[in-house]
């Protein structure tokens, strides 16, 4: 299995997944150029993607949607609150309702060689989802905007290979900056966006010999820096209540306006 992060941040988000015969994307929140860009810089077009799916519906996460689906005609896959909503975004243009295919947590599907196993998430969307992806013994996940978390996002998220998890804001950042106070608290609720300690802890829950990758994504432009981020997650591994040390496993940042690093699970 492959993975990279097209783009990752608060202005926008698209993550590819793929295997040597299927190849996805997790959400289309940049232009596509943009994604075409990212794409042809592993050796891919749109032309070889096999379906999009969906988190949900915020504009930084679908805003080149429509764009995609005009020129590719691939399926969309997302819950059907998501796609209620997509379908009254105008500014997306004209999707084909056949383009549209009704997703459920916990309710796996099989995309090519690939299985698809979507899981609920909080936050402030009308049915959000994120999503784990399976080939055989290998998989990843894509885990971000997310309020809060569960031990149901720690069973969905164990023994995995690699984890792209939200890591948005530092608090303080946030509490002193320059966002509007309703913003603030949206963002520090249950249904908001997890910290860079809140991302550590999970990661604590989830840590286990065979991860081989961590990519810290969904960062904040106004209320986060890429070493902040980096640096607050070791630190909560470090101190956190389990048997490693920060320095035990790779940590990525994605960034947020150019791709990231491929990364490479199995052969």
């Amino acid at each position: 299995m492959r993975m990279t992060s097209i783009a990752s941040g608060s202005s926008g988000n698209c993550t590819y997944i793929g295997s040597d015969s299927t190849h996805i994307l997790v959400d289309t929140g940049v232009a596509y150029k943009w994604i075409e860009a990212g794409l042809n810089g592993i050796g891919l077009t749109g032309r070889d993607l096999s379906g999009v799916l969906i988190t949900h519906e915020h504009s930084d996460h679908v805003c080149g949607l429509g764009v995609v689906a005009r020129k590719l005609g691939i399926p969309i896959y997302a819950s059907e609150g998501t796609i209620g909503q997509l379908k009254k975004n105008r500014a997306l243009g004209k999707i084909d309702d056949s383009l549209y295919h009704v997703i459920r947590a916990d309710e796996d599907f099989q995309l090519g060689d690939l299985a698809v196993r979507p899981f609920a998430n909080s936050h402030d969307a009308a049915e959000p989802l994120a999503y784990r992806v399976e080939k055989d013994a290998q998989s990843v996940a894509v885990c971000t905007d997310l309020g809060n978390y569960t031990d149901y996002t720690v069973k969905k998220l164990s023994h995995l290979d690699a984890v792209l998890l939200e890591s948005n804001h530092d608090v303080r950042m946030l509490q002193v900056g320059p966002y509007p106070y309703p913003l603030k608290q949206r963002i520090l609720s249950d249904y908001g966006h997890l910290s860079n300690e809140a991302s550590g802890r999970l990661l604590c829950e989830i840590l286990h010999d065979g991860l081989k990758y961590i990519i810290l994504g969904h960062l904040s432009k106004e209320n986060n820096l890429p070493e902040l981020a980096y640096e607050s997650v070791r630190l909560e591994i470090t101190l956190g209540d389990n048997p490693y040390d920060g320095g035990d496993f790779p940590i990525m940042v994605a960034k947020r306006d150019a791709p990231s690093d491929l990364i490479t699970i199995g052969r």
